[in-house]
């Protein structure tokens, strides 16, 4: 019964979409302008093949959303095409802004699927991953993570992919980090209450730390004073604050951080690899450290491309943060494209279930490293970059790769 009536709501919606509209939307951005796509291809004879483009556009992970998207859009001015099983078709990406809540994923899942789209790509936050893993499973079409590293996003299912490594390798690399470069043997970890990314990797970089040497403390929706969580890891006695919280909240508990004058070093994960929390940095009295995806630097084609093309492109850098500083989830979201086209050109086909039968054992040399796959969809990862915030120029400077002893 649950799989027919997805499949009668995924009918109407794609009778909807044909009886209404011409072409793909464009949703628009959170301030009002439209995520601007790719110039298209000459040949407008050529055959459409749709990528769906499952990401926040809106609300607390916008900001992430428009950057892991950026890599996307990138990779598809670069290479608009793919020849698939002969055919050369253009590629197309379909939008659909799942605002970063949980609430509104099932919704733009479906938007996709009623677009005729046969792989997906996403999304930018695990919950919102977890949340709509269902709708796109039932169909199934195929979906690949990008930076979704809550491991549930994958679990019990075969339809979920992704090709950044797990928050269960996130937490534990971070708080090795903690007790080699800071001889740490007390920290205070903030988490979002209800998030699955920043709980989950609360919890996983704790049970790596030592639980009874951890002060654990969630902050509720809306929060936007964080003065008392501070002055709790202060009153702690913290070696180490962890946070691995959204941008938004980010740059305010930097600001109480240097207001209060903690001198706590600050960790966070991948969500902080943003020129948002380097502005919010810049000039304050603060250490950071991240692990991230990416090192710029790392495949010197790619960054200068993409710099070039944000450069000439006043939507894309606006969305960049309003600079061409890459971030770590764009040459994520670029890898990402990529191993689609890969999927389709291995197997052969358009077809959903076609791509998903060889999504398994899918390889691909991508900008951030190999990608490849274990038995649960998980990508094979075993390092992580660490980066500092050089709050003088406003920059991330490259500490190391870490991995776990």
């Amino acid at each position: 019964m649950k799989k027919f009536l997805t499949i009668l709501v995924v009918c109407m919606l794609v009778l909807t979409m044909f009886a209404g509209c011409t072409g793909t939307a464009t949703p628009p951005d959170d301030d009002g302008q439209g995520t601007e796509p790719p110039p298209p291809v000459e040949d407008n004879d050529l055959p459409v093949v749709r990528i769906g483009v499952y990401e926040p556009q809106s609300g607390d992970n916008g900001a992430g959303g428009k950057q892991e998207i950026l890599g996307m859009q990138y990779a598809n001015y670069e290479t608009p095409t793919v020849v698939i099983a002969g055919t050369t078709y253009e590629v197309e990406l379909v939008y659909a802004d799942n605002q970063s809540a949980n609430d509104k994923a099932v919704s733009a899942a479906q938007t996709l699927i009623a677009a005729g789209c046969p792989i997906v790509l996403g999304s930018y936050g695990s919950g919102v991953s977890i949340a709509a893993s269902d709708t796109f499973g039932d169909v199934p079409i195929p979906v690949i993570g990008v930076t979704c590293t809550n491991p549930a996003v994958t679990l019990g299912n075969d339809h979920y992919f992704r090709i950044c490594f797990l928050d269960p390798f996130q937490g534990p690399v971070l708080a090795q980090f903690a007790k080699d470069k800071f001889s740490a043997s007390k920290a205070y970890c903030l988490s979002k209450l209800g998030d699955d990314y920043s709980v989950g990797l609360c919890n996983f970089f704790a049970e790596a730390f030592g639980k009874e040497n951890c002060r654990m403390e969630s902050f509720p929706e809306g929060t936007s004073d964080y003065s008392t969580y501070v002055a709790n890891a202060k009153a702690y006695g913290a070696d180490v604050f962890f946070s691995p919280v959204s941008t938004e909240a980010a740059a305010l508990i930097i600001d109480q951080v240097d207001a209060q004058g903690l001198g706590t070093p600050l960790l966070a994960g991948d969500t902080w690899d943003s020129n948002v929390i380097l502005n919010a940095a810049k000039g304050k009295d603060i250490e950071l450290f991240v692990t991230t995806f990416y090192q710029e630097g790392g495949a010197p084609a790619f960054d200068n491309g993409i710099k070039a093309w944000i450069n000439s492109n006043p939507t894309a850098k606006q969305n960049n943060g309003g600079d061409d500083m890459i971030a770590a989830v764009s040459a994520m979201g670029y890898d990402a494209y990529y191993t689609a086209l890969e999927a389709f050109k291995v197997a052969g086909s358009v077809e959903a279930g076609d791509i998903l039968a060889i999504l398994p054992a899918l390889t691909y040399k991508g900008v951030s490293g190999n990608i490849a796959f274990d038995d649960v969809g998980d990508a094979k990862r075993d390092t992580a970059f660490v980066k500092v915030c050089n709050t003088a120029t406003g920059e991330w400077d490259f500490v190391k790769e870490q991995g776990i002893d």
